[in-house]
């Protein structure tokens, strides 16, 4: 699936943009494209023209220059300084949680986005994983964007909840984990997490479980998704950024219908199907043989797994 090349990307995208180092009960790899903004721009491209706000290092493959090139991802926002940031780590056989054998920030210890003047005109941002001054900074520098959705991790909740919260304030959708929602609103029922996070001002809270799906809080609905069954999962790196930006990708190419729950329900299977191939093989490896037909035949599973 391609889009039409815009000299303003439709949804700018922030996150990072990474070299991993994974191992799982499945094999053992380095070096692999990584990244939050990595895994989020690669699947929200398959249905609008994206362009990604991050960092790398001048050591930065390019082969995986080319990749994004050949995905018709817009890369004017990638700043270049020094080394890329690294992850090393590891899964047992739960798969459930990553063990963090090491992380070199590198370049990404310094990052300050600047967004090129084209991406400033986007109608359509998808914050991923990021620390919250950064994103509050994309969103400063937009300058009328309809729909604003946002990612986040325990560990900005640790050390910068206040910038967080003023961030939430400020988006149209957040998304987090269910540990995040228990965590950030002090409150192990789901339902209640939810809604105090509505009252800080997003139109919508997207809860991911991982294994067991994700749910969708509103003001006057809500809305259960199952994840796919898989029978083969190698590698989850990324897969919840994968949700978010293939998510986000088909809330921009339908946003002249506004912000409305029937959008936000398909585009949640969307992001799941994309988060379930993501899931298959390591790093972008199942995603880069990943047809349009592929996309569609597993949303029309997801639609036979919900009906009754």
């Amino acid at each position: 699936m391609k889009t039409k090349k815009l000299d303003t990307p439709e949804l700018l995208i922030l996150g990072s943009v990474a070299m991993d180092d994974i191992e799982t009960p499945f094999g053992k790899h380095k070096e692999l494209l990584g990244g939050s903004g990595t895994y989020a721009s690669y699947c929200s491209s398959y249905f609008t023209n994206t362009g990604i706000v991050s960092i790398v290092g001048e050591d930065f493959p390019k082969k995986y220059w080319d990749l994004f090139a050949k995905r018709g991802i817009d890369t004017k926002g990638i700043q270049v300084s020094g080394k890329t940031f690294r992850w090393q780590g590891f899964y047992e056989y739960d798969m459930e949680v990553a063990k963090t054998l090491c992380t070199e920030l590198n370049c990404l210890e310094s990052f300050n986005p600047v967004l090129p003047d084209s991406y400033k005109k986007a109608k359509y941002a998808f914050l991923g994983n990021s620390h919250p001054y950064q994103q509050l900074q994309v969103i400063q520098q937009l300058e009328d964007p309809k729909i604003i959705a946002m990612d986040t991790m325990n560990l900005w909740i640790h050390h910068t909840k206040d910038a967080l919260i003023d961030v939430i304030k400020k988006v149209n959708i957040l998304l987090l984990n269910e540990g995040e929602a228990r965590e950030l609103f002090h409150n192990v029922n789901l339902v209640q997490a939810a809604k105090k996070a509505l009252q800080l001002g997003p139109e919508y809270v997207i809860i991911k479980k991982g294994e067991n799906g994700a749910i969708m809080f509103s003001n006057s609905a809500h809305f259960s998704a199952p994840a796919y069954p898989l029978e083969t999962v190698k590698d989850p790196t990324g897969c919840g950024d994968c949700f978010g930006g293939g998510l986000m990708g088909y809330v921009a190419a339908h946003g002249d219908k506004g912000l409305k729950e029937e959008i936000l329900r398909k585009a949640i299977v969307y992001g799941s199907v994309f988060a379930s191939y993501n899931a298959e093989e390591f790093s972008l490896n199942k995603l880069k043989e990943t047809k349009k037909r592929d996309i569609e035949k597993r949303y029309k599973e997801f639609k036979k797994i919900r009906n009754f």
